[in-house]
């Protein structure tokens, strides 16, 4: 009797300590879209060696690149969350590459500005100058909210291309977008 008394007390007791108040405990955004712009510069560029006496050696990718992201999504933990959508790229001429994007994010003191992390992994979904492509990336960033459901973000995004005939880039740039969420109490616009 003893003994089931004890573990009832400390089944209670580990329960209440590790238990969180509604009031106090981490929010998350539950659903949420997140469209962005990102740009950024390449800096593993090769030229590409011809061995015709009427072509010039040409660079393999250009210096620049931009794109447009829309990235759906569910926060099933406070911390952590996991979206999928699409990206467009465009790393030089008749490069105009599409994407599906799987996105997990780490956030990190969610609510009204927390930084974040996102690991990005996409595969080519349409046929361009090159087909079969696909990238990996991440993004440093911070959130601030502005409204009851809406937040905009800006960070610096790290891609690496890989396409085809060694052509590969890797790209330093910037982002900037906004992140709708269903959750209205997730920043202090929310709470009444």
């Amino acid at each position: 009797m003893k003994i089931k008394l004890s573990f009832l007390i400390f089944i209670f007791a580990f329960f209440k300590t590790f238990s969180q108040d509604t009031e106090s405990g981490k929010s998350k955004m539950d659903f949420y879209f997140n469209p962005s712009l990102n740009i950024g510069f390449n800096i593993k560029k090769k030229d590409q060696i011809t061995n015709s006496q009427y072509i010039e050696n040409r660079s393999s990718l250009g210096n620049l690149t931009y794109g447009v992201t829309a990235i759906g999504g569910y926060n099933f933990l406070p911390n952590f969350a996991l979206g999928t959508g699409i990206k467009y790229s465009f790393i030089q001429d008749n490069y105009h590459l599409v994407y599906w994007v799987i996105q997990p994010k780490i956030i990190f003191a969610p609510g009204e500005r927390p930084f974040y992390i996102d690991i990005n992994y996409g595969k080519q979904l349409n046929h361009s100058a090159v087909s079969d492509t696909e990238f990996w990336g991440g993004r440093l960033g911070m959130q601030v909210s502005y409204s009851k459901r809406l937040s905009q973000e800006g960070g610096i995004v790290f891609e690496s291309h890989k396409l085809k005939d060694r052509a590969d880039g890797f790209f330093i740039g910037l982002s900037y977008g906004i992140t709708i969420f269903s959750n209205k109490n997730y920043t202090s616009y929310g709470k009444d």
